[in-house]
């Protein structure tokens, strides 16, 4: 089995770019979209956060649990995600238990040697449940950069989007 460390390094380096990226928000700015029916940021960001319980839900039920509130149900009798009806500043919160179950998801299945979980054979990660926490990286890179372009159309300065790119700091470390 291969060893997990620089991959979990990496993992939680995109937990900080997330967190510099919110919290360099200013509350306006969550609203901020493209105008022609595009997402708003805040839609990107819990976007990013939902991934992970959607995923979850459907390879390793247990380990998504702590992010659903089991007493509200959607139309399938489903649970739904904790911070469905959360303000936008909650989204820090939402991505750590997210990050967290799914560690603790890929931890578990490599320990294991049991796969994931693939209900609609649509490919969950066979060949290595690591594999899940690098999908993360890239879908969160992804938006991230859908969020960079939402926030120069909506007005910042070259010099502030200089100051957010400064995140790219930590992948340097």
């Amino acid at each position: 089995m291969t060893d997990l460390t620089l991959l979990l390094e990496s993992f939680r380096r995109n937990a900080r770019v997330n967190d510099t990226l919110i919290s360099a928000l200013t509350p306006e700015e969550f609203a901020l979209t493209d105008g022609r029916g595009g997402w708003t940021v805040e839609r990107h960001l819990r976007h990013m956060a939902t991934f992970r319980v959607g995923w979850l839900w459907n390879m390793s039920r247990d380990h998504a649990m702590p992010l659903l509130n089991p007493d509200e149900l959607d139309a399938d009798g489903d649970p739904q995600w904790r911070w469905a009806n959360a303000p936008a500043t909650d989204l820090p919160a939402a991505l750590a238990a997210g990050d967290a179950a799914a560690i603790a998801a890929v931890e578990a299945h490599r320990a294991s040697g049991e796969p994931f979980a693939d209900p609609w054979n649509e490919g969950t990660y066979q060949s290595d449940p690591a594999h899940f926490l690098m999908h993360t990286i890239v879908h969160d890179s992804h938006h991230r950069g859908q969020v960079m372009s939402l926030l120069r159309q909506g007005g910042r300065t070259p010099e502030q989007m200089d100051a957010l790119d400064n995140h790219w700091a930590i992948w340097r470390e």
